[in-house]
């Protein structure tokens, strides 16, 4: 991979990881609720999850898609019934009472899950095999989930951090429900502005 081409795929990272999506929501919902270390689970499962992903993925996951297009569907319904389930996952995990947390963060298995059903994480991998592995040459490949490697972690610990910093505002219980119910409302949002450009 030349300079350029590599440079030109870090900032396609960036601008991919660090935008509001699913993913990012949910680490400051976590970061809010549980504190940054409480959340190290899901963050690094949101930071190595998704570059596994993308190696199946860019070595011919989609083919299968293109074979089956039913596939799609499945995806899809798949998709959208763990997004609702993370959807509610949010909205309930503020304290009922002082001191009492509600619920727990999620696993580093159940954020690495999450990347499969994700529907902005899909669009980003074939956007970037598409655009910086269209060859599908491991080493190409390899070079699109180190860079979501590195720029990942960065981006899911600032995501979290984000959420812990907001949490000294959300002193009363009250105030917290009210923010997990906003980040919920969110989540449904970006899946219906996902959804929406299939």
């Amino acid at each position: 991979m030349t300079y350029e081409l590599f440079f030109a795929l870090a900032g396609f990272v960036f601008g991919t990881v660090f935008t509001p999506g699913p993913n990012n929501l949910m680490l400051m919902a976590s970061g809010a609720n549980f504190g940054f270390r409480r959340s190290l689970p899901h963050l690094t499962g949101v930071a190595v999850g998704f570059p596994l992903m993308i190696l199946p993925v860019g070595l011919g996951v989609m083919q299968l898609f293109d074979a089956f297009p039913a596939l799609t569907w499945i995806m899809t319904a798949l998709s959208v019934a763990y997004m609702l389930w993370l959807t509610w996952k949010v909205a309930n995990a503020a304290p009922p009472r002082e001191g009492e947390t509600q619920g727990t963060p999620l696993s580093f298995l159940q954020a690495c899950a999450f990347q499969w059903v994700n529907p902005k994480a899909w669009a980003m991998a074939l956007g970037a095999i598409t655009l910086y592995a269209a060859s599908r040459d491991v080493t190409a490949i390899l070079w699109v989930s180190g860079t979501y490697l590195l720029v990942g972690c960065f981006s899911a610990s600032t995501w979290t951090l984000l959420g812990q910093q907001l949490r000294r505002l959300l002193t009363r219980p009250a105030q917290l429900r009210a923010f997990n119910w906003t980040m919920a409302a969110l989540l449904l949002a970006s899946l219906a502005a996902i959804l929406l450009q299939r």
